[in-house]
């Protein structure tokens, strides 16, 4: 009797046992799994953002240096006051400018599946907004470039139709229309621009 008794205690402890190794070894299985998985999206959209950021300053360099930033800017019509062809949207919504800083962000950016938006802030403290693109509001991942950009009074616009038409005339009255931003009354210096480049992955 005590021998069978015996038997039956060292069965349930052995069987105790392994169910204890069995559970451990689930959990430690269960943890390390979701452990590493959410740690390895982090770590993914984090280098995204740098990736993103990265391209965005380099682009807004590069179109600064070569004059493309410039000349986008003075895309305007000032009756119509639009960077577009109409006056509302005044913006473009599908993509860049059609000049080549457009197709450096759509290049960069859109064929990426990659939204951008570019805002241009001026005037004293740069406290007023104008946008040149808006394709909508931006994610809670979207990162931001920005570069100043220094217009001249004699800077000419580089719209259709009124690329003999310099900032100076605008301001003085003496060509029709308005420019999005006002003189700073700086000597030949017109305004400093800064331009913001907003992207996020669609």
């Amino acid at each position: 009797m005590t021998v069978a008794t015996d038997d039956r205690a060292q069965a349930h402890t052995l069987e105790a046992f392994a169910a204890a190794i069995l559970i451990v070894a689930g959990l430690t299985f269960a943890l390390q799994a979701t452990a590493v998985t959410p740690l390895s999206a982090s770590t993914s959209n984090q280098h995204l953002e740098n990736q993103q950021r990265a391209v965005a300053n380099d682009l807004l360099e590069t179109s600064a240096a070569n004059g493309d930033l410039e000349a986008a800017l003075l895309r305007w019509d000032p009756d119509r006051e639009s960077f577009t062809d109409e006056r509302s949207p005044s913006y473009f919504t599908s993509g860049g400018p059609p000049n080549a800083f457009g197709e450096a962000l759509n290049a960069s950016f859109g064929e990426r599946r990659i939204a951008f938006n570019v805002r241009i802030r001026h005037g004293a403290g740069n406290e007023e907004e104008t946008t040149l693109v808006n394709m909508g509001a931006p994610s809670d991942n979207a990162v931001t470039a920005t570069r100043t950009v220094v217009l001249t009074d004699d800077a000419n616009l580089t719209a259709p139709g009124y690329q003999n038409t310099t900032l100076r005339m605008l301001s003085d009255g003496s060509a029709s229309g308005e420019f999005y931003a006002t003189d700073a009354g700086g000597g030949a210096v017109y305004d400093r621009l800064e331009v913001r480049i907003v992207v996020w992955q669609l």
